[in-house]
C-alpha cells in the first residue's frame, strides 16, 4: 500500500490533499480556509476535484465501510477522480466501481492520506487508548440444559453424543427416537442457552434448523408427539428458523411462542428477535407465511415482510424490509442499514461481549451503514468507524469500550 500512496501522491498536490482533510475533519483554521478557498476558485478543474471529495467524504459517512474490495483497484479509480473527474468518466481503461465501493474507497483515501501525512511530519492519526484489552470475538458456544435438570457444556471442537443428540461443538442435532415416542406420555423439554459471545446451530428432532444468536435462549421438546402441533419457545433473543413443512409430520402446525407474540408458521423460513432489553419484537419472513398474534390482533406476513409487536400494548405494525440484511448474522455478517451508533454498539456488545460507554452522548445517534465479517476483532472494527470519522477516538479498558 505503501508503494502505491507514493507512487500516486506525486500526481497530487499533498498541500491541498492535507486541506482537504482538514476541512472535512473540522479542522482547518481560518487561514488554511482562504488558501482553500482561494485554491478553489482559481478554477472550474479546481471546483470539481474539491466537489468529487466532498461527495466520497459523504457517501463515507452515510454508507460506511465494505471489506470486500479491490484496494489498489479502489485507489487508482480515486485517484483519477480526484484529478479529473470528467476523464474518469470516459477513459475505458479504468474499470469503475459502483457507488457501494467508492465509499470504501474513499474510506481508503483518507485512512491512506492520513497514513502518508503522517510520515511527512504533520500526524493526524491519535492513538486509541489501549489499557488490558480482554475482548475476545464471539465463538459457537452455548449451554445445553437437559429435562433432569443437567446442564452441557458446548463449546467448538467438542464432541457430545447422548441417546438422540449429537453435537460436533458448531452444532447439536436430534434425531427423532420412535421407540420413546411410543412409551412416553410427557414431552420431555429441553433448554439451549447461547451466552453473549456466543451463536449456535441446532437441528430439532422434526428436521426444523434453528440458528441462535448471541444472548438468546430457545425451549424445545426432545421429541415432537406424532400429528400433535410442534411447540417451541424462544424465551428470548434471536433466532432464524428453516421449519421442516407439515406435509412431513402428518399435518402438524408449528408454532413459536415468545413473550406476548405466537408465530404460527404456514411457511418456512423467518427470523425473529425479540431480546430482554427491547420493548419491540421484530419478526420478519424470508419464505412462505407465517401468522403473527397477539392477545388482541393477528396480521399473516408475505415473503420481505417485518411485523413489530410493541410488548406494552400488543400492537403490530406491518413493513417491508430487506430480509438479507436482517438475517445477514447467521452467515457471519454484520449489516447495519442505516443504523445508529447505539444501535451497533448494542449488536456488538452481545457478539464481543462487552460494555459500550459513550463520552459524548450526541455518538448515539450518528447514523451510517455498512457490512462487515463476525471474524473481525474489536479493535479493527473501531478503527474502521474511526476512520470515517464517525468517533474522534476510543478506549479498551479489560472488557470496556469508551467511544469518544
Amino acid at each position: 500500500m505503501c508503494n502505491i500512496e507514493d507512487h500516486q501522491m506525486n500526481k497530487i498536490n499533498t498541500n491541498i490533499l492535507k486541506l482537504f482533510i482538514a476541512y472535512t475533519s473540522q479542522e482547518i483554521n481560518e487561514e488554511e480556509f482562504k488558501t482553500l478557498q482561494n485554491w478553489i476558485n482559481k478554477s472550474v478543474e479546481n471546483e470539481k476535484q474539491f466537489s468529487e471529495y466532498l461527495i466520497f467524504h459523504k457517501k463515507a459517512r452515510s454508507i460506511g465501510f465494505y471489506d470486500t474490495i479491490d484496494k489498489e483497484e479502489a485507489w487508482d479509480t480515486i485517484v483519477v477522480q480526484l484529478q479529473n473527474p470528467l476523464l474518469a468518466e470516459k477513459k475505458e481503461p479504468v474499470k469503475r466501481l459502483n457507488w457501494k465501493y467508492m465509499a470504501a474507497a474513499s474510506v481508503l483515501l483518507i485512512l491512506a492520506l492520513t497514513l502518508f501525512l503522517d510520515k511527512k511530519g504533520t500526524p493526524k492519526f491519535v492513538e486509541p487508548i489501549i489499557v488490558n484489552n480482554n475482548i475476545k470475538t464471539g465463538t459457537n458456544k452455548a449451554i445445553l440444559s437437559l429435562s433432569d435438570g443437567s446442564n452441557i457444556t458446548l463449546e467448538k471442537g467438542q464432541i457430545y453424543e447422548a441417546n438422540n443428540i449429537f453435537s460436533s461443538g458448531d452444532y447439536i442435532v436430534y434425531k427423532t427416537d420412535e421407540e420413546n415416542l411410543k412409551e412416553v406420555a410427557e414431552v420431555a423439554y429441553n433448554y439451549i442457552t447461547i451466552p453473549r459471545g456466543g451463536q449456535f446451530q441446532i437441528t430439532l428432532s422434526d428436521g426444523t434448523m434453528v440458528w441462535l444468536n448471541s444472548e438468546s435462549q430457545l425451549k424445545y421438546p426432545v421429541n415432537f408427539k406424532a400429528g400433535e402441533t410442534r411447540k417451541v419457545e424462544l424465551v428470548y433473543g434471536e433466532a432464524y428458523f428453516d421449519v421442516s413443512p407439515s406435509t412431513e409430520h402428518q399435518g402438524a402446525d408449528f408454532k413459536v411462542y415468545n413473550n406476548k407474540q405466537e408465530i404460527k408458521v404456514l411457511g418456512t423460513e423467518f427470523n425473529i428477535r425479540a431480546y430482554k432489553d427491547e420493548i419491540t419484537i421484530y419478526t420478519t419472513l424470508v419464505e412462505g407465511k407465517v401468522a403473527v398474534s397477539t392477545d388482541t390482533k393477528e396480521e399473516t406476513l408475505i415473503p420481505n415482510q417485518q411485523s413489530k409487536v410493541n410488548t406494552i400494548d400488543n400492537d403490530i405494525t406491518l413493513s417491508m424490509v430487506d430480509v438479507n440484511s436482517i438475517i445477514s448474522w447467521k452467515d457471519g455478517i454484520f449489516d447495519f442499514e442505516g443504523k445508529s451508533l447505539k444501535e451497533i454498539m448494542k449488536v456488538l456488545s452481545r457478539w464481543y461481549d462487552m460494555e459500550v460507554e459513550f463520552e459524548n452522548e450526541t455518538l448515539k445517534g450518528e447514523r451510517f451503514s455498512g457490512r462487515i465479517g463476525k471474524h473481525y476483532n474489536i479493535e479493527e472494527i473501531l478503527t474502521t468507524i474511526k476512520n470515517i470519522n464517525i468517533i474522534k477516538n476510543y478506549e479498551i479498558n479489560n472488557k470496556k469500550v469508551i467511544l469518544k
